[in-house]
């Protein structure tokens, strides 16, 4: 894989991808053709950046895919003279993503001072921060024999560092942050393609993700849910090669105390959180779930899951961070 690619989880059933932090900021005008009055339609806008070798080169080609007019690595005192030639186009440029390499300072307080110009023209803009794990990112920088553009006569770890400390307060501000450390290329497209592939943006967007305790929280989760309280399948022989995507496993989980119950009443308190994120504006959310080794009854769960949410008109994802990793 080369150092701007994810490396790995998701399956889909519809939705950050995905630690999501919110959408936009201001409201767009218009987002395609002229308006009706002749002033020019202002382009829906979206800035990607993030850690080296997380995996930006591969979010540009998955929206140039998707129909949006993508700019690698403009400097960001360039990017609001973009959305005003996009919204010269007649329509023909309504939507379009920047990659946004913050190499120094002077780079960030221009990316600042370009975000400023852009919310007071009232543009729809969204930022999305890929990352990755210390160790994820100094093994794919090793795989292909690049130094990290910030290490200068220093390590890897060096150059991560130092990026990470000025990437932090964009990091805050991003509507969309995905952790790339366990995703491959194909994954972290499925992510992206559901997040932006839509004609129309859905209400709420969701991920739901299996995962075992075992191996660590989930960085991008923003609800973690612990199945630890039923009775694990691996324990069954029967039952301990399979999945949670096993019929048999399934039925096995459900058929436990607590655990129709647990779903019903989750799913109860998801929707009110769902309608609270929506008056917060909030678009995207990941929710995680957990049992030892993500194996089993976390994946069960979260299927269940992401088809009752699914069911009541939010836009899922299904995860499955750590099935097969045993």
């Amino acid at each position: 894989m080369g150092t701007d690619t994810g490396t790995e989880a998701t399956t889909a059933a519809p939705t950050d991808t995905s630690t999501s932090t919110d959408t936009g900021t201001g409201t767009a005008t218009d987002t395609g053709g002229a308006g009706g009055d002749g002033t020019a339609a202002i382009p829906e806008l979206v800035i990607i950046s993030g850690m080296s070798g997380a995996g930006r080169s591969t979010a540009a080609k998955c929206l140039e895919d998707l129909g949006w007019f993508v700019v690698d690595n403009l400097p960001p005192a360039l990017i609001p003279t973009m959305v005003d030639l996009g919204a010269r186009s007649q329509g023909n440029v309504a939507k379009i993503a920047v990659v946004v390499d913050v190499r120094g300072r002077r780079f960030f307080d221009n990316l600042r001072e370009s975000l400023a110009d852009l919310d007071a023209k009232n543009v729809t803009r969204r930022i999305v921060f890929l990352e990755a794990s210390d160790e994820a990112l100094v093994r794919r920088f090793e795989s292909v024999r690049r130094p990290h553009p910030l290490q200068g006569d220093g390590r890897i770890v060096d150059g991560i560092a130092a990026e990470r400390d000025l990437l932090r307060e964009l990091r805050g501000d991003a509507d969309l942050v995905i952790d790339t450390s366990a995703l491959n290329v194909h994954e972290l497209r499925a992510k992206l393609d559901a997040q932006f592939a839509g004609e129309e943006e859905p209400e709420l967007r969701a991920t739901v993700m299996s995962f075992g305790y075992k191996y660590g929280l989930p960085v991008d989760a923003d609800l973690v849910v612990d199945c630890r309280f039923l009775p694990n399948p691996h324990w069954v022989p029967g039952l301990r090669p399979y999945t949670g995507l096993n019929d048999e496993v399934a039925q096995y989980v459900f058929n436990q105390p607590g655990a129709k119950e647990f779903l019903d009443r989750y799913a109860e308190l998801l929707q009110l959180i769902a309608a609270g994120y929506r008056r917060e504006g909030k678009r995207y959310v990941t929710i995680a779930v957990g049992c030892t080794g993500g194996k089993h009854r976390s994946v069960a769960m979260s299927e269940k899951l992401a088809r009752r949410l699914a069911s009541e008109g939010v836009e899922t994802v299904v995860v499955h961070r750590d099935m097969g990793r045993e």
